[in-house]
């Protein structure tokens, strides 16, 4: 772990690859929206729990949380369900490839939200990285919008989940000062699982009367996608700024087209690969500039 520590960037490039199966899992589910989503996080909630209960220190750090901490943790799991709905419903309507596209401007909501609430702020060099990102996921979607269909309905989902996330990652930035990795997202887990079963309740929907399909994506989900993939980005909130963790994402519209490409054949236009070029480019940069200031505040 001290290794990891020591080059945290080792753990952005596993996040990236865990959240760019996500998508692609979740092609592969029958069931509604919030029912995978559901499995998702009860899994996830289920895997997590030996760890959560069974260490000592894990079990003190709960006792010691002051309420406004735990508040903030259950106010992010909220936003976190919204995020999942959201974002797995618009799989049902658009590509692989717009769909975390768009999702993934979050960096842009968060850049925001972090200049304006939390007082950071971002140098010229930083906000033209982030507008060239930008502009190459726009790329991508706007190549992939000639499919037609409920695409834009699609593509407005995906917008609105990228706010939500967003918030999520803010609140996550406050909360990791004060508590550990595993306190935080277990508490956010709970919240969020427990949202989710009841959105399934309210509009209907029966957990098990989909078969093993929404069982076994969601169990995939929670290992690859949420604890590979979230809960390593809630460890990274630690090291890096929550802008630099957003940018980083920023990757998975790539690598979820590389696998969309072998599993679903849908095969890149130039336009696709200039954006992921653009994306690409841009994150790289955006990390040299973080790590940069990180040794210049040392």
């Amino acid at each position: 772990m001290k290794y990891l520590e020591k080059h945290p960037m080792i753990m952005i490039v596993v996040g990236v690859i865990g959240i760019s199966l996500s998508a692609i899992f979740v092609k592969y589910s029958t069931a509604p929206s919030a029912v995978t989503a559901a499995f998702r996080l009860l899994w996830t909630v289920a895997l997590m729990t030996p760890v959560a209960v069974g260490k000592r220190e894990v079990r003190e750090e709960f006792k010691r949380a002051d309420k406004k901490t735990l508040g903030l943790c259950a106010v992010s799991g909220l936003f976190l369900a919204i995020h999942f709905v959201l974002w797995f419903e618009s799989l049902n309507h658009t590509s692989v490839a717009s769909s975390t596209t768009i999702v993934c401007t979050e960096v842009i909501w968060v850049s925001l939200g972090f200049c304006l609430f939390m007082k950071g702020r971002l140098s010229g060099k930083s906000i033209a990285t982030i507008a060239v990102t930008f502009l190459g996921s726009m790329m991508i979607a706007y190549a992939d919008s000639a499919t037609g269909g409920l695409h834009l309905y699609g593509d407005f989902l995906s917008l609105v989940a990228a706010v939500a996330v967003a918030v999520y990652t803010l609140i996550g930035r406050v909360v990791r000062e004060k508590v550990s990795t595993t306190v935080y997202t277990y508490t956010l887990y709970m919240v969020c699982a427990a949202v989710l079963v009841l959105t399934c309740i309210s509009q209907g929907f029966d957990l098990f009367d989909y078969g093993m399909s929404a069982i076994i994506v969601g169990l995939l989900l929670a290992v690859f996608s949420t604890i590979l993939g979230h809960s390593i980005f809630s460890w990274c909130l630690k090291y890096f700024s929550p802008s630099f963790v957003s940018a980083s994402k920023l990757c998975e519209p790539v690598v979820a087209a590389l696998f969309a490409v072998f599993l679903f054949q849908e095969i890149p236009t130039i336009m696709q690969i200039a954006g992921s070029v653009l994306i690409l480019g841009g994150v790289l940069y955006y990390s040299r500039l973080e790590s940069t200031k990180e040794r210049d505040n040392k």
